[in-house]
């Protein structure tokens, strides 16, 4: 089982100068996992998403972060890759220059950057963005390994050579955002690699595993985007690992309900987080906000999912690293392959992330790690 970190560079109240700290602060965490153990992070791409995510080219914090390190590997977790936001061709141009600089320590995920404030921003229609992504992934494809590359569909491109060659043959894995079934479907016939929102906790990230391993044993390779299919799942863990486990507890819920209402106002039309709550039972606000949408949605004839009510669920690798070990049993019971840590919350300060991640490093993984030896 290996183990990431996830960076959207969320900031509750974000100003020119707090938000080029919290950059600089995720890079110094970026490094800092490097130095404990961990295998890969992963950085998003989102567009004019305040508060949410500050991380707009991730290509370029990320080629930051790879000079600073020797070994982790470099995610795109994900790249927004409708049309509207960049070319396919420069997308392959800059992870393969990234990949060559890095080592060969690149990854890519795909994603549709499918807010209304991003596609607003880009000129993106929402019609585009399935069938645009899954072009852009057959373009890289093949684009990464011919002399001579041209495409002709919903685009015509070429011919001419997609330079750099990226070091990993024939190109870095791909992957894919999941957060409903439906796209873990299909990832899986589509050889991709799965990014799992998991928000609901243990028991969903078991039917997530579950859905993508059947889709991965029903599928019949006719959809492949490329001929290196890759069957990674990772599956999202918010942590925040103290010594005192009831301060790690409140403060990981805190920034949990940060992010919560921060989704709810970018993907849900809520009103825009503020980080500054007037109670500090954060555990029973997730609770009411839930409890709020799942009695709308029932007023519009609409099924609560885990997908719509899951952010609201505060059972995560909270307290000490004796209960994210507990935590993390779970998941390594389930089979996923990646433990992808969300410990950047936009209330979260910085020494607790620091703390956070040498708790991990120090005792979380080599737990696992020592598990591994022995199986």
């Amino acid at each position: 089982m290996k183990f990431s970190m996830i960076f959207e560079a969320q900031l509750a109240d974000p100003t020119p100068a707090r938000e080029r700290q919290v950059i600089h602060d995720c890079v110094e965490q970026a490094v800092h996992a490097e130095e404990m153990g961990f295998d890969r992070i992963w950085a998003v791409e989102h567009h004019s998403l305040s508060q949410y995510a500050h991380m707009s080219a991730s290509e370029i914090f990320l080629t930051w972060v790879a000079a600073r390190t020797s070994r982790i590997r470099i995610g795109h977790g994900v790249v927004t890759m409708p049309f509207g936001y960049q070319h396919p061709v420069r997308v392959a141009e800059r992870a393969a220059m990234l990949d060559v600089l890095s080592g060969g320590r690149v990854d890519i995920g795909a994603g549709r950057g499918a807010t209304q404030q991003e596609m607003s921003m880009y000129g993106v229609s929402p019609e585009d963005t399935y069938p645009q992504v899954e072009e852009a992934l057959r373009i890289f494809g093949s684009a990464w390994r011919e002399e001579q590359f041209e495409w002709h569909g919903s685009i015509d491109i070429g011919p001419g050579a997609v330079l750099p060659r990226p070091v990993q043959h024939p190109h870095p894995p791909l992957f894919m955002a999941c957060s409903k079934h439906d796209t873990l479907k299909l990832a899986a016939e589509l050889g991709l690699g799965a990014l799992v929102m998991g928000f609901a906790g243990a028991d969903d990230v078991r039917e997530m595993r579950k859905v993508y391993d059947e889709a991965i044993a029903a599928r019949s390779g006719e959809r492949f985007v490329t001929d290196r299919p890759n069957d990674h799942l990772s599956a999202l863990c918010p942590t925040v690992v103290l010594d005192d486990g009831a301060a790690a507890y409140r403060i990981g819920t805190r920034g949990q309900r940060f992010f919560a209402e921060a989704i709810a106002h970018w993907y849900g039309n809520g009103p825009a987080p503020t980080g500054r709550f007037a109670d500090e039972d954060h555990v029973a606000a997730l609770a009411r906000r839930r409890e709020q949408l799942v009695a709308r949605l029932h007023e519009a004839n609409i099924p609560a999912r885990p997908v719509d009510t899951g952010t609201y669920n505060a059972q995560h690798a909270y307290g000490t690293a004796q209960d994210a070990i507990g935590y993390v049993e779970q998941l390594r019971e389930i089979g996923v392959d990646e433990v992808m840590c969300l410990i950047q919350m936009g209330t979260v300060p910085q020494e607790v992330c620091m703390e956070t991640i040498r708790q991990w490093g120090e005792t979380v993984i080599p737990h696992f790690r020592a598990l591994g030896e022995r199986a």
